[in-house]
């Protein structure tokens, strides 16, 4: 047990007994930790403990069972994600990612810096889809899945155009499409876009420009990729997905 002060964002809040929550907070010093808030409703705090906030937090963490908040202070609202229902599907996805690429009580800051980049630029307006792609790639690694979109399994050769293998898990070059018939006969863009958000600074963001068609086909494959490799099934991301016909109608009101 030790009282700290630590930056932390809050990945969700739940009920615990009657009046009481839990608040789950990704902190930046000591990992995801579970806080025990007590009548919540009433509580000082409790405007600074909702979804898409980012505070300093002074309390007592316990490596073991419950920890406890002593005071917040300096809070971030990311106002935007909270009044978009799209970007707030955006935003739930890439934080129940986070919360499920590492384990809890993990110190991992540099996991908590991204996520906090990837909020503050969805929150500024910054194309929602680019950012969520480029968090599921560069979270890979948390997941213990390496991908190599560089070069041909076969002969390392890094001039494309490539294609994508399961049967490898590895990209292959025109040469050697034929080692795998059942490889996925991707558009080549894509793995070029896919290799390039795997590295990217988001702080280069402004440079990049992608069509609708080309998101679509990224969609799918950045799909697969965690199906076959990753085997999570979130239900923030079932519901961002199902939005996909909510914005269809809606642009048809629209016309």
């Amino acid at each position: 047990m030790k009282s700290v002060e630590t930056r932390g964002i809050v990945l969700y809040t739940k009920n615990y007994r009657e009046k009481d929550k839990l608040v789950k907070i990704f902190t930046e010093s000591f990992g995801k930790r579970m806080f025990f808030v007590k009548n919540f409703a009433h509580s000082k705090y409790s405007s600074s403990l909702q979804n898409f906030t980012s505070s300093n937090f002074t309390g007592t963490i316990n490596d073991i069972g419950l920890s406890f908040l002593d005071d917040v202070g300096e809070t971030v609202m990311y106002k935007h994600i909270s009044e978009d229902i799209f970007l707030n599907a955006h935003a739930s996805y890439i934080i129940s990612l986070a919360d499920a690429a590492i384990p809890d009580n993990q110190y991992d800051p540099a996991l908590y810096g991204f996520l906090i980049k990837c909020l503050d630029l969805l929150n500024q307006g910054f194309d929602k889809e680019i950012i969520t792609n480029i968090f599921e790639l560069q979270v890979l690694n948390r997941f213990g899945v390496g991908l190599n979109c560089k070069e041909c399994a076969f002969c390392h050769s890094q001039q494309g155009p490539f294609d994508y293998s399961y049967k490898f898990n590895a990209c292959l070059c025109k040469n050697h499409f034929d080692e795998d018939m059942r490889r996925l006969q991707l558009d080549p863009n894509v793995i070029y876009l896919v290799n390039l958000f795997q590295e990217i600074s988001l702080d280069q963001l402004e440079k990049i420009s992608v069509k609708k068609e080309m998101k679509q086909k990224i969609r799918l494959f950045i799909d697969g990729l965690y199906d076959e490799y990753v085997g999570i099934h979130l239900k923030p991301k079932k519901f961002l997905d199902s939005m996909k016909d909510w914005a269809d109608v809606m642009k048809n009101e629209r016309t």
